[in-house]
Formats: C-alpha cells, sequence, structure tokens
C-alpha cells in the first residue's frame, strides 16, 4: 500500500499521540503505515506512507536519490546571485549541499491558502522558488534559503520523483491511495 497525503502545516510527522499537537493519525486512520521520508511541523505538502518496509526504505534513504521538489515563498526577492548560489554546493556548517535546481516561479494557482497564514510586512517583498534536491537532510531547505540571505516563509514539497501534488490535487489533510509504479511515471 502507498499513501499520498498532503500534510498540514503544524502536524507532527509521526503517528505516535502528541498532547495538544496534531500527528499523521489525525490525517490517515489507516493502521500499519509509516512516513516514508519526514517534513518538520512548520512544513507542508507531499508525504508518502506505507505499509512496505523495503517501499519506505527505497523511496526515503539517501542513496535512492529520488528527486524531491520543494516550492519556497522567501523573505526578499530572490535575484541570479541567489539563485546561482541555492544551485552550486552550498557550506552549511555541518555539511555542504549537493548541486541542485533552484528557479524563482510565480506562486502556483492550485496552491492552497495556509492556515495560519504566514504573516504579512507591507513594506518587504515575498517571491517563489522552486527547488529540487537529490538529498534531503534536517531543515536544508530552510537553511539553504537563510544561507543566501533570504528566510523561509512558506515551505511546501510538491513532488517525489514523478508524483506531484499538481497532478493529484489534495487540499490539506487529504489522501489517496496510489499504484508505487507512479513513482517512476
Amino acid at each position: 500500500m502507498l499513501i499520498l497525503l498532503n500534510k498540514p502545516f503544524g502536524v507532527l510527522c509521526q503517528f505516535s499521540p502528541q498532547p495538544e499537537r496534531r500527528t499523521l493519525a489525525d490525517c490517515v486512520p489507516v493502521p500499519g503505515v509509516y512516513p516514508a521520508g519526514r517534513l518538520d511541523a512548520d512544513s507542508e505538502g507531499l508525504l508518502l506512507l506505507t505499509d512496505d518496509g523495503k517501499l519506505q526504505h527505497a523511496i526515503a534513504h539517501p542513496d535512492r536519490k529520488e528527486a524531491k521538489t520543494y516550492l519556497v515563498q522567501v523573505d526578499g526577492i530572490a535575484d541570479a546571485d541567489a539563485l546561482a548560489r541555492l544551485q552550486a554546493p552550498l557550506d552549511l556548517g555541518d555539511f555542504v549541499t549537493k548541486p541542485c535546481r533552484a528557479v524563482r516561479i510565480a506562486e502556483p494557482e492550485w496552491l492552497w491558502p495556509r492556515d495560519p497564514p504566514i504573516r504579512a510586512r507591507v513594506d518587504k517583498p515575498t517571491s517563489w522558488l522552486a527547488i529540487t534536491l537529490q538529498e534531503g537532510k534536517n531543515r536544508q531547505v530552510r537553511r539553504m534559503t537563510a544561507a543566501v540571505g533570504l528566510p523561509t516563509l512558506r515551505l511546501v514539497r510538491s513532488a517525489i520523483g514523478a508524483v506531484s501534488l499538481a497532478s493529484h490535487p489534495l487540499m490539506p489533510g487529504e489522501w489517496i491511495e496510489i499504484d508505487a509504479a507512479q513513482l517512476k511515471a
């Protein structure tokens, strides 16, 4: 079984209950499934869950190099220099990122409003980026954008491999079962 979930903002990426915090159990009432990878509570978007340990390992393991795409709203305007720095190996102190793809985009029309909304400042513009990584270390995208002077305001994982929220439109908290073959489609 492979489940595609649109993880809402603020939901912990675990099934064990947490006092006063929502978890995956609040979204997916299916016993025996586990996340293949993680999203921190402040991130939202595509999360895959499975009851197959081998499939979970194949999706989440760093050696798999499954491309993951994130839509990132940043504080400030991403210029050519910032995009070039994001795409090149970037020293984050405890590790150096691998090269990635980072492009400036318009806010996707299919994207739902965040609940709660991000803070709005009329004196500071924001911009949207699409960042595609072949790796995924803890809070990596947030750390990368901060390192180039563009703090992350909103982070949405939109795709893992060939599976995307653009082609499977789900609102936050909604899920569907998909065929594992779609990862390679």
